[in-house]
């Protein structure tokens, strides 16, 4: 049985072609009997919108990518999920690719891939430089997300350094005097690791404790296993902890494992906390005290930035106009600190800081 088509619909509700599409498109200056009839032919009819004709009409394919390190890390998975759920309510199509923090594919995607077949891009680099994002010119309208490379791509974010300085105030606040960044990075760079650390020194300053090298144990990878194998070393090598910033969940939940294995309680000996309030944590023993960002509201603003750079790039290529292309936003999204079992208890000798103990704090 041949596809309906619009004139199809159009027939059986006896109305105008036009109509149909006016009721497609949502258009006002339709009556509610109208509508009501349009919509019942569609549904009796089976009729789907043809997007790919509306948005090759338009000179677009209706699909934008979004490109992340690496499609397994439960982070960017539920990332993806708010993504391919905000591109729905604009009719496009969600393309994801993992760059598996290589810069030579990060490149290859920044430059849309070598070829037309994207509208658009949502990026989140690990390894390019701010010089590969402003020697762009002519590839498809680009939304960064994570650390801001400079100026020249629109960019969405939540304040990592801030974030870190409260998770760090709030172990603090616990009595934790003894405070390990488990894939803290001191280095100057533009990195969310970078920035996370920053914050643990700042809260760590303000609160007049001394910083060791030897405090921030670093990682080949953000991942559970390298979680559990750099607290493991440290409680080999050095004096015991008391508080754990761990600058993912992945990590949080690693470490959890390695003080078990070494017969330390959480929150009792170790109070840990980590980064992104991924779903394992909700469910770890104890559960896990995070960093939440809005991962739907990264999605929302990250999709609707690139719909309107998409937009602008139609507009610019049909010719001379009044549109005028709005320079480079960066748009910082709000974060919450969900504090959980491993964090809520008396640490460290002196206990809890008078005044300083946060409240439980959910979605």
């Amino acid at each position: 049985m041949a596809r309906p088509r619009i004139k199809d619909v159009a027939r059986h509700a006896g109305v105008s072609e036009k109509t149909v599409s006016n009721v497609i498109n949502d258009y006002v200056h339709v009556s509610d009997r109208t509508r009501r009839v349009v919509r019942e032919a569609i549904e009796h009819l089976g009729y789907r919108v043809n997007l790919a004709g509306r948005h090759l009409r338009k000179g677009r394919t209706g699909i934008i990518a979004l490109v992340v390190p690496e499609l397994d890390v439960p982070y960017f998975a539920e990332l993806a999920r708010h993504v391919i759920r905000e591109a729905e309510q604009l009719s496009l199509t969600v393309l994801i690719h993992q760059s598996g923090a290589d810069r030579e594919h990060e490149l290859a995607a920044l430059a849309g891939f070598g070829s037309d077949f994207v509208d658009g891009i949502i990026l989140s680099p690990l390894a390019l430089t701010a010089d590969d994002v402003r020697e762009r010119a002519g590839a498809p309208p680009t939304v960064l997300l994570g650390e801001l490379l400079e100026e020249g791509a629109d960019h969405v974010a939540i304040d990592n350094e801030k974030a870190a300085r409260q998770a760090t105030e709030h172990l603090i606040g616990l009595g934790c005097r003894n405070i390990l960044a488990v894939g803290g990075r001191e280095a100057p760079g533009l990195g969310t690791a970078e920035a996370r650390t920053r914050g643990y020194l700042a809260a760590l300053s303000e609160a007049g404790l001394a910083h060791h090298p030897e405090a921030l144990l670093p990682v080949d990878g953000f991942r559970m296993p390298e979680g559990a194998r750099a607290v493991a070393l440290a409680l080999r090598t050095g004096p015991r902890p008391d508080g754990l910033l761990c600058l993912n969940d992945q990590l949080a939940l690693g470490a959890l494992r390695a003080l078990y294995e070494h017969g330390l309680r959480v929150p009792d000996d170790v109070a840990v906390i980590g980064f992104d309030d991924v779903e394992g944590g909700r469910f770890s023993v104890p559960t896990l005290s995070t960093v939440a960002p809005d991962k739907a509201a990264v999605a929302r603003v990250a999709v609707q930035l690139l719909n309107h750079r998409i937009e602008e790039a139609t507009a610019q290529d049909a010719g001379p106009g009044e549109s005028r292309v709005q320079a480079p936003q960066d748009r910082v999204v709000a974060h919450r600190l969900v504090l959980r079992e491993s964090t809520e208890g008396p640490v460290g000798p002196e206990g809890p800081r008078p005044g300083t103990a946060q409240p439980r704090s959910r979605w």
